[in-house]
């Protein structure tokens, strides 16, 4: 089989990066298209993985978007005319879902992102089948989709795909003489983020200050730090973060995909931003390894802080072991779903309605 697999962001090639060796080795042939977004390009020949970039992320709105996925669509079309892929996956997936419909390609798109309207809206509808975790909250196309029990990061993070290594740790900033922090500050460039906010100057140096007076804090950011901050900057490769991450005493910061991480790797996490993800909601009423916190207000955060830094070790330990008991290991799952389309969403079907 011929698998064709379209990496929009960094977070993707992360999800991807294990099925992609495990389709291999069962003999598929893989091919990889990718954009050049932040690290993306970066992470996928750190992994050795080659890949055709067809366009980059576009300043300007909604509007510069536009143009960017009608640049990408069209570069898509052409490289599927010379490949002929037999099957197309993504995260998100606008384009392998529009240029899969309009070539007769399937295409299997996974998603959590339940604000992202526009891009849903331009892609459910085309997608020959809407991949999501159970706790998606938003619509989907009727007969078109399946829910599993999980988290895009259990893809990479899964305890059978991932094993957290204290020296790489230390090797990327860890400090293992006192409590470490990491904070995660984004660039809000991202179709979903249109008409969000992040952190302020202020409120970026009052949790600083905070964090700072505990233990060792360092920033991931997808912009650049002021120079004030920039001393603070993860020092680590961009690949081996996650190492860090799962030796933290907490994560703070915009993005929910690191609160995620954060959570499958045990690590409490609060997640601030304005809007929320069904998964991080999860996460928090069900595990109560995720914060979720809307308003973007000091009192609240500093409270929130001291909050998560009251769990124990041992009660982190039997939050996190329910998680585990509870979801699948999400590398294997894309697997069987690309090489048992279309049966897989048939059963599952069935299943729904029996």
């Amino acid at each position: 089989m011929r698998v064709l697999i379209d990496i929009g962001h960094p977070a993707h090639v992360h999800f991807f990066k294990h099925a992609i060796r495990l389709l291999q080795q069962r003999g598929h042939q893989v091919l990889i298209t990718s954009r050049k977004k932040e690290f993306a390009l970066q992470l996928l020949d750190e992994l050795g993985l080659p890949h055709i970039p067809l366009s980059t992320l576009k300043q300007g709105g909604l509007f510069g978007l536009g143009i960017e996925l009608l640049k990408r669509n069209l570069a898509l079309y052409r490289v599927i005319r010379r490949q002929r892929p037999d099957i197309m996956l993504a995260i998100g997936g606008v384009s392998i879902a529009q240029v899969g419909r309009l070539t007769g390609i399937p295409s299997l798109v996974f998603y959590d992102t339940e604000n992202a309207k526009l891009q849903n809206a331009l892609t459910y509808p085309f997608a020959s089948c809407v991949i999501v975790p159970r706790c998606y909250e938003t619509w989907l196309p009727k007969k078109r989709h399946v829910r599993y029990p999980g988290y895009h990061e259990l893809a990479y993070l899964h305890h059978r795909q991932f094993k957290a290594d204290k020296k790489t740790a230390i090797d990327s900033g860890l400090d293992p003489s006192q409590d470490n922090f990491l904070l995660r500050l984004v660039s809000w460039q991202a179709n979903h983020d249109v008409g969000e906010r992040g952190f302020s100057h202020e409120l970026s140096m009052q949790l600083v200050d905070k964090l700072a007076a505990m233990g060792k804090v360092m920033i991931s950011s997808e912009a650049p730090l002021p120079e004030e901050l920039q001393r603070y900057a993860y020092p680590g490769r961009i690949a081996d973060i996650h190492h860090l991450l799962a030796h933290c005493r907490l994560y703070l910061g915009e993005s929910a995909t690191m609160a995620s991480e954060a959570a499958v790797l045990g690590v409490p996490a609060l997640y601030i931003a304005n809007t929320g993800r069904g998964y991080t909601n999860e996460q928090e009423d069900k595990y109560g390894l995720v914060t979720n916190i809307r308003e973007l207000d000091w009192p609240t955060i500093d409270a929130a802080i001291d909050q998560a830094l009251k769990l124990d070790r041992h009660e982190l330990r039997r939050r996190h072991q329910r998680l585990q008991n509870d979801t699948l290991d999400v590398t294997e799952f894309i697997v069987e779903c690309t090489e048992n389309y279309p049966q897989f969403l048939q059963h599952y079907q069935q299943s729904r309605s029996a």
